[in-house]
């Protein structure tokens, strides 16, 4: 086992990453090298121009002493009346023209987050102010908008036909230096469980990508968009030939939810699942090698309508393979409230196919300000497919939270888990509110945030 970072634009974290992540093949160093002569000069002459660079702006309040607002210490010390009220930030990244009539350009949610300015800048040196289309901290994705001309937008490739060993192009600016080009192969496809997003099905290259880099293209040699870079492994907040790039196909679906919604509207299947591991499947009496087992069906959802139970095994999805929970999980995380599935699911040795609908999380959403004063400001509901937790815990999810409200002010935060209310285990909204009442006038959470837990008093 070896230490690492997963770096992205403003964030670094400890991790600790698989040995065979860093490890490079003799056969993987020389196929970076180019056929003598070779060069892709040609193509990059059509990739640059729709390659931009990204700058934000962001300004933060910053509390200070409230004697430093008096007008006496004021004058005693001389500090001008408004002083150190606000801090900027500023931050770099990169993007790519997806749409040149429409202006948009697809970029990470991380590089534009929170920002209050937003400046795009084109290779040939215009600037323009950007807004935000919509963003997905989910997939860690975003789609800015600006008014210009002469755009260059660049294609997009189907990223399931890429494959280990391609040759790939990271563009992007790296340290604010502007435009540059590096080179390398596809290390891997479809890494998940890194911890860096709610939805993972990373590629992998080797091909040097730093901070700056983020929202950069990852082209093939045709100059098609392939993936756009995210994150990286290093010792320091360098490259060390790991980066990890979201598929262009992903990228494709989540800028549909946000062109149209300015979010992404996902349905909601109501399970907890895991992989059928060669144990569990000797346990299940099953031949099959892989496949999402699935570990608990929320009740009343939109899988427990369709029939699905626990220890069903789901091997296939409208027509697709899933091989692991994380197939099934990134699967369903591109597809829109309404939207019908076909699951082919094995049940104790037999195939059957069950037909979902897949649910609004926030049908089934309850504004807790209705059940006490205390929890006003928050929504709850059942726990998200997607979330960390799911099927590991019982429990209800923080799906909202007003900033400022009192369960805000007392440490209640959206993602949370309440597994009871007033030392009352919950997993029901009916829970809830039966536990509301055996003490009105305070409330004591016990809530699961990540890896830990905490109580939470809330007058």
């Amino acid at each position: 086992m070896l230490p690492g970072i997963f770096v992205r634009e403003g964030q670094r974290r400890w991790l600790r990453i698989l040995l065979l992540l860093v490890c490079v093949t003799p056969g993987m160093v020389a196929a970076k090298s180019p056929p003598p002569g070779a060069t892709i000069a040609p193509m990059l002459e059509k990739v640059l121009p729709a390659v931009v660079n990204i700058s934000t702006r962001t300004r933060t309040k910053v509390m200070r002493h409230p004697l430093l607002d008096d007008p006496f210490f004021g004058r005693f010390f001389n500090i001008p009346d408004g002083q150190g009220r606000e801090r900027q930030k500023q931050s770099l990244g990169s993007g790519v023209i997806i749409d040149a009539d429409k202006g948009y350009i697809l970029t990470n949610h991380h590089v534009i987050e929170g920002a209050d300015e937003i400046a795009v800048t084109l290779r040939d040196q215009r600037q323009f102010t950007a807004r935000v289309v919509g963003s997905d901290p989910e997939v860690d994705l975003a789609l800015i908008r600006i008014k210009a001309g002469d755009l260059v937008a660049l294609p997009v490739a189907d990223s399931d036909e890429v494959r280990v060993g391609d040759f790939v192009v990271a563009v992007g600016s790296p340290f604010g230096l502007g435009q540059t080009v590096t080179y390398g192969i596809v290390s891997a496809l479809g890494r998940t469980g890194l911890g860096i997003e709610g939805y993972e099905d990373f590629i992998q290259t080797d091909a040097s990508i730093n901070p700056g880099n983020s929202g950069g293209p990852l082209v093939n040699m045709n100059g098609e968009l392939v993936g756009l870079n995210t994150a990286i492994v290093g010792p320091s907040g360098g490259n060390i030939g790991i980066g990890f790039a979201i598929p262009g196909n992903m990228a494709s679906a989540i800028m549909a939810h946000l062109s149209e919604y300015g979010e992404v509207r996902r349905g909601q299947l109501g399970i907890a699942v895991q992989d059928l591991t060669p144990e569990l499947a000797q346990a299940f009496s099953l031949q099959q090698r892989g496949g999402a087992v699935v570990t608990q069906v929320t009740p009343g959802s939109a899988a427990a309508q369709a029939g699905l139970r626990s220890g069903d095994v789901i091997t296939r999805l409208n027509g697709g393979d899933v091989t692991r929970s994380s197939d099934l999980r990134n699967a369903i995380g591109l597809l829109r409230v309404g939207t019908r599935v076909d699951l082919v699911v094995v049940r104790k040795g037999k195939e059957r196919t069950l037909r979902a609908v897949l649910a609004d999380p926030l049908a089934s959403s309850t504004a807790a300000g209705a059940l006490s004063k205390h929890m006003s400001g928050a929504v709850l509901g059942s726990i998200s497919d997607n979330h960390p937790l799911a099927g590991h815990v019982e429990g209800i999810q923080v799906l909202d939270i007003e900033r400022g409200s009192p369960a805000w002010s007392a440490g209640l935060r959206a993602g949370d888990i309440v597994v009871s209310v007033n030392q009352l285990p919950v997993s029901s909204m009916k829970d809830v509110a039966a536990a509301l009442k055996r003490n009105p006038d305070a409330l004591l959470l016990n809530v699961r945030r990540g890896d830990g837990a905490l109580f939470i008093v809330i007058r």
